[in-house]
């Protein structure tokens, strides 16, 4: 759930990436699993985009606007002119009061259907900034389209709703001019009963309002039985008092399981805050960008000789497989401080170390002058005379629990953990029982059956955290 109108960054690569992963393991263990992309697309970043737009079309709308500002053409603007305009914004909402109180009531407008806001404007904002997350998406290989994305807005319509609903069953409570529910489960700093805010005085609504009015829908229009949300952990306690909420009020039933998935940060050098060396916000692009670069000045080193075609091909995949699997292989409840050094490594728990070991396994296949592999693992006898035969064997017959233990923890780390374990029993095999130099054919074939199965498992397992394998490196 990025926030639209602005270019995804850092910040927003763990949801993405955890969400994806948890996804593909439940739809491969077979459940209807419907990915439901959150964006923010109805906020106050919008009341703020919406009000500078006005004065920069109407400039007596507001004073503070310099000349060139008015004069701007906001007409074929793109997601880095939108951002421009979005950093302006904020800056005057918080340092210009009037500025700060016409955005709110731009949002309020927006919110009760009666502002002035063009709806080609707002369209216009959020498909160029849905284009964006969708090209960042393709590249990162995260399984997520438009058909996916029901953002904020789509939910606007029901928050009056909502807060009549929970007055219906005598939740609701008005304090100091706002709306909301005490809950005796919670409390504030103070040591007072939490109260969650469905509708502020001036009568716009919050993010509690409409995850209310989106948990209802995925309940009950959806009728979805597990519900996973997969944000950063500061939002731990929201999402606890809103679940408590819905439970109270009727919106969701004692038998569908609500599951905050949360996650910790990521961190640069000295485990400071992950920034530009301007101590700007990391793009996501650049980030996935500079990954490739560097894979690449990887790939010229170990195998110059290769077309720049296939270098370009692998770069791509080593690169982008090496971010994600950086960050899947962590404890997502954990923060990790992200190293380009550690994460390019062919050596240790990495992407480049799995991927190398698939396509090592495929090289053998190659000398022998086979690529029909399916040959041996339907027609084979497996023989397990050795003890690393053994070691391998039993491994790989680890992987249906592993995958259940992800899907049940929601840990993505658990299934990293377990193909460098397999990557490990395989080298301790391949060193101690040749392959193409067998004893005998039989031999022969139940190792070859052995290879197959485990680069199968790989690939599998690689394709379910949404990483790439390629068959040269």
């Amino acid at each position: 759930g990025p926030n639209l109108a602005k270019e995804m960054h850092v910040g927003h690569l763990r949801s993405t990436i955890i969400g994806d992963a948890l996804a593909r393991v439940l739809d491969f263990l077979g459940h209807r699993v419907i990915r439901q992309n959150h964006v923010g697309d109805w906020g106050t970043q919008f009341g703020m985009l919406a009000y500078y737009a006005f004065s920069l079309i109407d400039p007596a709308a507001h004073h503070v606007f310099s000349r060139e500002e008015e004069q701007m053409n906001l007409s074929n603007f793109s997601i880095q002119d939108m951002e421009k305009f979005y950093i302006k914004a904020k800056q005057l909402y918080d340092s210009n009061p009037e500025f700060a109180a016409k955005s709110r009531q731009v949002l309020v407008e927006l919110q009760s259907g009666k502002s002035r806001l063009p709806k080609l404007l707002w369209k216009e904002v959020r498909d160029q900034s849905l284009e964006h997350c969708e090209r960042i998406y393709r590249r990162m290989g995260v399984l997520l389209t438009r058909d996916d994305v029901r953002g904020e807005s789509a939910y606007n319509d029901d928050l009056p709703e909502v807060v009549a609903d929970l007055d219906k069953v005598g939740l609701l409570t008005e304090s100091q001019g706002a709306r909301g529910v005490y809950l005796d489960e919670f409390t504030n700093k103070d040591n007072e009963r939490a109260f969650v805010i469905v509708q502020k005085s001036d009568g716009g609504y919050l993010y509690a309002t409409t995850d209310l009015a989106a948990l209802r829908y995925r309940a009950v229009e959806l009728k979805a039985d597990r519900i996973l949300y997969v944000t950063d952990s500061r939002q731990a306690q929201h999402f606890a008092m809103v679940f408590t909420v819905a439970r109270k009020a009727g919106f969701v039933s004692e038998k569908v399981s609500l599951e905050h998935v949360p996650f910790g940060m990521m961190l640069g050098p000295g485990r400071t805050p992950f920034k530009t060396r301007e101590g700007g916000t990391v793009k996501l692009m650049d980030l996935l960008a500079e990954a490739v670069t560097r894979a690449h000045s990887l790939v010229d080193e170990k195998n110059p000789d290769l077309p720049d075609g296939q270098k370009e091909r692998i770069a791509e995949v080593v690169g982008i497989g090496a971010v994600k699997y950086a960050d899947l292989s962590q404890n997502r409840a954990s923060d990790y401080v992200f190293s380009w050094d550690k994460m390019l490594s062919l050596e240790g728990n990495t992407a480049p170390y799995m991927q190398y070991a698939y396509a090592r396994i495929r090289s053998i296949f190659r000398k022998g002058e086979s690529t029909d592999y399916t040959d041996y693992t339907d027609s084979s006898e497996i023989v397990l005379d050795h003890a690393a035969e053994r070691k391998l064997a039993i491994k790989l017959l680890q992987f249906p629990e592993t995958i259940g233990a992800v899907a049940a923890e929601c840990l993505p780390n658990v299934l990293c953990g377990y193909l460098y374990e397999l990557a490990g029993a395989f080298m301790g095999f391949y060193e101690n029982c040749p392959v193409l130099q067998a004893g005998t054919d039989a031999l022969r074939a139940s190792r070859l059956a052995l290879c197959e199965l485990t680069a199968r498992t790989i690939r599998r397992g690689l394709d379910l955290l949404g990483i790439e394998t390629i068959e040269r490196m």
